[in-house]
């Protein structure tokens, strides 16, 4: 694809600037046309730039902290500038991980400078077309930096927002002197928070809890749009023509319809046979081209280079291992038993061999280190072949792996992979996909279409449990899997192994769209903000003038508030009987608050296996009565399962204003 400089009304290419310590650093515009889309990209690699900020752009990962934080000013501050630059101005705006979070800033500084608006209201206007998506629920994967870092490269921003400099630190703070965590200050900058599948925004909920106190982390607003995967990029030509000819000329507009998808199962084996043998084909010629390049040039022995280029087997049951190597994801799993391992890939009837690529972030020296291990044990007489590290992974790499393996092989430490995608390019390819439950996985796994970990860790011990996982897996290959491939009609074609290529292709791929993706962001995010930027622009953002007094009034009086009385059974003591039905009335001295300003409910609560307590049911009170400032509340309710419960009584500000009820920040327990 070409890139192509933007220019200005004169012909100059187009640049933004970004302040930092002691200098400006510039940044050039660049554009990629991706099909109807443009990417734009920006470069300092300038020759206004000094030197060191000539590398700012030069790498995505790489560097340390401070260089982390310059491209993150680039990222996010020159981002905006450079969409103002072009004349783009959204109604939307889609914050992909933390590390952009400095797009909210960047909008509140131009906010601020161009309307005469209080900095609560101008946070109100962006929160409310702002989207949040965290990627990892890996602590590593969100940036926190140093107040002193901050100072060194931030120190004029508050004033540009009109605030204090412990005003803007409190926007990536829960507490004082704690590190500025950006995934935090990209939460407080948007309405909008999700995670990237059913699991993730589980796990996001709980790792973003503490931002909003007094509400349990279940009842947050951050949701979930799991991944999907570009069907036109990821998919081999092979099966394009097959799903076209088959699911009829609409299919391409319509690639999350499962409709269309399950006409799969009138395919002919022999067919979808022809096509994986095919695949399978073209991978094992190039990873020999691979393995035959890299050897030479790094002039390994040359009697091995022989006996690897005879092992490797267009016909073998072939497993593939392609991602980022990070220790949480284990690539190394299937190692820890050297012997029962060699048994299986060594198997004269039923032979296999596994495929690994992929590269570890340059400062993750355990992740380089797996590598290093993977690369000896393939070395050893009894895996020549058999084990193969592919190197240099790139796209073009990948395409070939997920197009041409027989079993995508994914196993997480759960619940530390936030979706993963590569599994849903295996299953468009008609590959089988074999998966810890974690990730997009628990959402995609279907029985007799792949194979799956348990979900539930057994061992609390990770050494322990590592170790089940792994005996798990050979029992699963030496029992299940090898040998449903390899079970043959007289013609060679496994019915059974194709049955469950139908039934994955049918019942998982339309779940894995990009299509699918976008239609999720669109119905669940997109429409929601839309419509409510849309409502707080009228009358030149009345609403968020009204919700930022509101806001600010509330937390003058909020503390003065007062409990009078509550009356409830102590259901402690005393078990709940099936259907039985519970009434309370609570007492409130409003003070200074109005009583629409105020909302009670009862929380009851149940504990989990593990201790912790959740949310079985709530139930909202009805104000009776207000004399002399005095609130009297009734709640009445029953629950749907006897037994012991806990409850409290909870008092919150309320505003029919606010996307949520926790938005308001001001709540009180009895």
């Amino acid at each position: 694809m070409p890139i192509l400089p933007v220019r200005d009304e004169s012909g100059a290419q187009t640049k933004i600037m970004v302040h930092m310590p002691g200098r400006n650093v510039y940044a050039k515009i660049w554009e990629v046309k991706i099909g109807r889309i443009s990417l734009y990209l920006l470069d300092t690699d300038v020759d206004e730039n000094q030197e060191q900020d000539k590398f700012i752009t030069s790498q995505l990962y790489g560097g340390d902290l401070e260089f982390r934080f310059k491209q993150e000013m680039i990222l996010g501050i020159g981002g905006i500038r450079a969409l103002h630059a072009m004349n783009i101005h959204p109604d939307i705006y889609h914050c992909n991980e933390g590390h952009a979070a400095f797009i909210g800033l960047e909008r509140l500084r131009i906010l601020r400078t161009k309307r005469n608006l209080k900095f609560k209201e101008a946070l109100e206007i962006i929160r409310a077309s702002t989207l949040f998506t965290t990627h990892t629920p890996v602590p590593a994967g969100h940036d926190k930096f140093e107040e002193d870092l901050m100072r060194m490269y931030m120190a004029h921003y508050p004033e540009r927002l009109k605030i204090s400099w412990e005003e803007m630190m409190q926007l990536g703070m829960l507490n004082p002197g704690e590190k500025f965590s950006m995934s935090y200050l990209a939460a407080n900058v948007s309405q909008e928070v999700n995670g990237v599948s059913e699991l993730h925004g589980d796990v996001s909920q709980d790792m973003f809890k503490d931002l909003w106190k007094g509400y349990f982390a279940e009842e947050n607003h951050v949701g979930f749009v799991t991944n999907g995967v570009h069907y036109q990029t990821w998919t081999a030509k092979e099966w394009k023509l097959l799903y076209e000819k088959t699911f009829g000329k609409e299919f391409l507009n319509y690639l999350s319809n499962k409709e269309h998808w399950k006409k799969i199962h009138d395919v002919d084996d022999k067919d979808i046979w022809t096509i994986r043998q095919k695949q399978r084909g073209k991978l094992v010629s190039y990873v020999k081209d691979k393995v035959r390049q890299s050897w030479i040039r790094r002039y390994e022995d040359p009697k091995n280079i022989v006996d690897i280029l005879e092992n490797i087997d267009e016909n073998v049951l072939t497993i593939g291992f392609a991602r980022r190597f990070a220790t949480y994801k284990r690539g190394d799993l299937l190692l820890r038993n050297l012997d029962r391992l060699s048994r299986i890939l060594n198997n004269k009837e039923m032979p296999v061999q596994i495929l690994f690529a992929g590269k570890a972030h340059p400062n993750d020296k355990a992740g380089q280190q797996l590598i290093q291990r993977i690369i000896e044990i393939s070395k050893r007489h009894a895996f020549l072949g058999k084990i193969i590290f592919i190197e240099d992974y790139d796209i073009r790499l990948a395409k070939k792996l997920v197009q041409g393996v027989d079993i995508w092989l994914n196993t997480p430490t759960r619940p530390q992979e936030a979706s993963g995608t590569s599994g849903m390019k295996a299953v468009m390819n008609g590959a089988l996909h074999f998966s810890v439950l974690d990730g997009w996985w628990v959402e995609g796994y279907r029985e007799n279409a792949g194979w799956a970990l348990p979900a539930e860790k057994v061992y609390e011990n990770q050494e322990f449990q590592n170790e089940l996982d792994t005996q798990t897996i050979y029992h699963m290959l030496e029992n299940e899997i090898v040998p449903l491939f390899y079970k043959r009609d007289k013609d060679g074609i496994p019915h059974d192994w194709i049955r469950f290529i139908k039934n994955s292709i049918g019942d998982i791929a339309p779940e894995f769209t990009t299509k699918r993706m976008i239609d999720d962001y669109k119905d669940r995010f997109y429409n929601k903000l839309y419509e409510r930027s849309m409502m707080i622009k009228e009358n030149d953002y009345a609403a968020a003038i009204k919700i930022a007094e509101w806001k600010q009034n509330i937390s003058k009086v909020w503390h003065n508030l007062e409990i009078v009385s509550a009356k409830f059974p102590d259901y402690e003591k005393k078990p709940m009987n099936l259907k039985e039905s519970f009434t309370g009335e609570i007492e409130i001295d409003l003070k200074q608050l109005n009583p629409e300003d105020v909302g009670v409910e009862v929380v009851i609560t149940n504990v989990s296996t593990d201790g912790s307590s959740h949310i079985y049911e709530k139930y909202p009170a009805k104000m009776l009565s207000v004399e002399n400032k005095i609130a009297k509340f009734a709640i009445e309710g029953a629950p749907q399962k006897p037994g012991f419960y806990n409850y409290a009584i909870r008092i919150f500000a309320k505003n029919d204003l606010l996307p949520y009820n926790h938005d308001s920040g001001f709540v009180m327990w009895a």
